[in-house]
């Protein structure tokens, strides 16, 4: 092989390294579920269900059973592994999936293995799905 092919074989195999180690760290390494998908998850014994909206959001409505932890509070990791065990699977959701995606990816860098509903609690009730109500 000539110089040149090996530094290009190099430079390819750090890219794509880097790409990778990028890739965690903003969190792409958790899963995404639609709503049905969502629902057949929390059905599995030993999921863990996160809510991270506001205490105000929570009280207006929430799925049953969600454990809340606002991902906008100061120390959010820290407050999450406090209520989490991270060898069981979490469910996180939001009100459309923004602030849950940006959760699951904390929680995902963090070793847990999480899954994010796609267009959070608003898309749950959008598809009829019970909510808990005061």
């Amino acid at each position: 092989m000539s110089k040149v092919l090996i530094i290009v074989l190099a430079l390819l195999a750090l890219l794509t390294a880097c790409a990778a180690h990028i890739k965690g760290k903003t969190g792409s390494h958790f899963d995404r579920a639609s709503v049905d998908d969502f629902d057949r998850l929390l059905a599995r014994e030993g999921v863990q269900l996160l809510d991270v909206r506001t205490q105000q959001e929570f009280d207006e409505g929430h799925l049953a059973g969600a454990t809340l932890v606002d991902v906008h509070q100061d120390a959010f990791m820290e407050r999450a592994a406090r209520v989490l065990d991270i060898n069981r699977p979490v469910a996180v959701y939001c009100r459309s999936g923004r602030r849950s995606a940006q959760a699951a990816g904390i929680l995902a860098v963090n070793g847990y293995r999480v899954t994010n509903l796609e267009g959070g609690i608003l898309a749950w009730q959008q598809a009829g799905k019970p909510v808990v109500k005061p």
